[in-house]
């Protein structure tokens, strides 16, 4: 063979070489996109799995509060309703030893221990409103308090210095520590002096 010959033989191998390599990459590149559009199939399938979870994770909370917020609602009310049961069963023991007071018929010989039975029932009483919070605001003698008083009239005394109660009509109560009736009393004012 003449070297021309071998020249364009090399020609046409490395061509088909060439086209080789380039059908092989393309064949490569080709499989390559292919599982580049199957990870993205994979990818969006991840995520609408991920959405579906969490819509209905939203929606079971979203469940869960309405649920909560009628509980709630339903307790408050119950509690409007029935929160005073406790205190009233403590009264009603004290009811209970009026009734049985009341019903002593009352003589010259018993009157003297029906006294005594009711000072008991009204120590019972003080007692029990104690127990659940409710106390008298100590208020004869002291300095008038419109936070505490409700002044119905003043009169001229030496006995208490002026402002300061004189007498009680109703006595003042809290509840804890807010007043839940206020007192009515009477208020001292100074005397005034004849000339």
């Amino acid at each position: 063979m003449s070297k021309e010959q071998d020249s364009k033989k090399d020609n046409t191998n490395s061509e088909d070489d060439l086209v080789s390599h380039v059908l092989e990459e393309s064949q490569t590149s080709g499989d390559e996109k292919e599982p580049t559009v199957t990870q993205d199939m994979g990818a969006e399938s991840s995520l609408t799995k991920e959405l579906e979870t969490a819509k209905n994770d939203l929606l079971y909370l979203k469940a869960e509060f309405d649920n909560y917020k009628k509980r709630v609602i339903k307790e408050r009310s119950e509690l409007v309703k029935y929160g005073s049961e406790h205190a009233f069963s403590q009264i009603l023991e004290i009811v209970d030893n009026f009734e049985r007071a009341l019903s002593i018929e009352i003589t010259p010989e018993n009157l003297k221990s029906f006294e005594e039975g009711m000072r008991m029932v009204y120590s019972s009483l003080i007692e029990t409103l104690k127990r659940l919070g409710v106390e008298e605001v100590e208020s004869e003698g002291k300095p008038f308090d419109p936070n505490f008083h409700e002044a119905l009239s003043a009169e001229e005394t030496n006995d208490v210095p002026e402002g300061h109660v004189l007498r009680i009509l109703k006595k003042p109560y809290k509840l804890h520590d807010k007043i839940i009736r206020p007192g009515q009393v009477i208020v001292a004012k100074e005397t005034e002096s004849k000339e």
